[in-house]
């Protein structure tokens, strides 16, 4: 399995979609199946993690006084 932190968020989106199909289905032995909720978990902290980085950015759009986009501004400032 790949590193969750290098995945993008559609991809991870889709893995955790099918994590959940699985456990839900209950196909998955005991074992594996907490294997795979840990890895669900891990997928679902770095999709909120993706979200909140793309919330931040759309947050520092600037607009101007007739509400056009301008450009970004730093959320670091």
């Amino acid at each position: 399995m790949n590193d969750v932190s290098t995945l993008a968020f559609e991809t991870a989106l889709a893995e955790l979609e099918r994590i959940v199909a699985a456990l839900e289905r209950g196909d998955v032995p005991l074992a594996q199946a907490v294997e795979t909720y840990e890895r669900g978990i891990a997928l679902k902290n770095h999709c909120e993690g993706l979200l909140r980085q793309a919330q931040m950015r759309i947050d520092q759009v600037v607009l101007t006084p007739a509400g056009v986009a301008e450009g970004l501004s730093s959320f670091e400032s």
